[in-house]
């Protein structure tokens, strides 16, 4: 539960009923395209090269579900884990990485190894801990690097703080399959992680990047809801640039976050807070964000 609980220290406002019991998780795998298969249970979205090389993991949700997710890919191939790719840091994505981690080598954004190595502050929750060595990184990057693995090219890009500050996207060269983590949630208003570098301004910034420079026919693994393509990703594009240029419209009206809130949004958008993030704890993160980014500007420089 340790993602989990770390949404609760940003947003307080969440019940834990609201959330999912990982344990009770099952983890099923379909294809996608070329050597790429997503592995989907509680937690961010799996993905898994298979082939001559033996298996690169995308992602790895939590340590409770490792078994099941040994499982899954042992119905794929019986070869070794090569390698461990991790998105970003959040515990819903590299839960499993001390498994993990002893079979393949973990790979991962600079600031994922940073953070993971610091542990959380839960507050009146308790501190969970620094991870466990075999849970760390051992390959790190800073702007991105490729690997060669399965018979092409897989590439790891780090975006600009939005989600988190250290969120990377996989793409499969020859499958032309992308991964997103959590910068794509199908369907749903995302979590953005502001205590950790996120950034509600850079989060849109990124994704319509990605989507101005996405290939043609590209299948899309998003961080949570099922596989995708252009056309949830331009839904998802729209709904985060509508509903963010609302609230700045409010916010800069001189409305409170409290009004913004009552007002809520069009009812279009009610199906976008039906999921983890309903819609009060987007427009807050929505208004916070913007409220610190506007602090910022306005600072006096030194």
């Amino acid at each position: 539960m340790r993602s989990l609980l770390a949404v609760l220290v940003a947003i307080p406002s969440v019940a834990l009923a609201q959330l999912p019991d990982p344990a009770k998780g099952n983890v099923t795998s379909e294809p996608v395209a070329g050597n790429v298969h997503m592995l989907t249970g509680v937690g961010g979205n799996i993905g898994v090269s298979v082939g001559p090389d033996g298996l690169l993991i995308v992602d790895d949700q939590f340590e409770v579900l490792a078994p099941k997710i040994n499982k899954a890919l042992d119905k794929l191939s019986k070869a070794k884990i090569s390698y461990v790719l991790n998105t970003h840091y959040h515990f819903d994505h590299t839960g499993s990485n001390g498994v993990f981690g002893r079979e393949g080598r973990i790979v991962a954004q600079r600031e994922v190894r940073t953070r993971l190595i610091a542990g959380v502050d839960m507050g009146p929750m308790g501190k969970i801990p620094p991870a466990k060595k075999e849970a760390l990184p051992v390959i790190t990057y800073d702007t991105g690097m490729s690997l060669y693995f399965n018979g092409e090219e897989i590439r790891l890009t780090h975006l600009p703080a939005g989600h988190t500050d250290g969120d990377s996207l996989v793409y499969f060269a020859g499958s032309n399959v992308l991964h997103m983590g959590d910068h794509f949630f199908v369907g749903s208003f995302p979590f953005i992680d502001l205590n950790s570098g996120g950034s509600v301004e850079g989060y849109l910034a990124n994704i319509e990047k990605v989507l101005a420079t996405l290939p043609q026919g590209v299948k899309i693994i998003p961080g949570h809801g099922p596989l995708a393509g252009r056309a949830e990703l331009e839904s998802f594009v729209a709904a985060i640039r509508e509903s963010v240029s609302l609230v700045r419209t409010k916010r800069e009206a001189g409305k409170t976050l409290a009004q913004v809130k009552a007002e809520g949004l069009p009812e279009k958008f009610k199906p976008w807070g039906a999921g983890f993030v309903n819609q009060d704890m987007w427009l807050e993160t929505v208004f916070t964000s913007l409220d610190k980014g506007a602090k910022k500007v306005s600072a006096p420089t030194p």
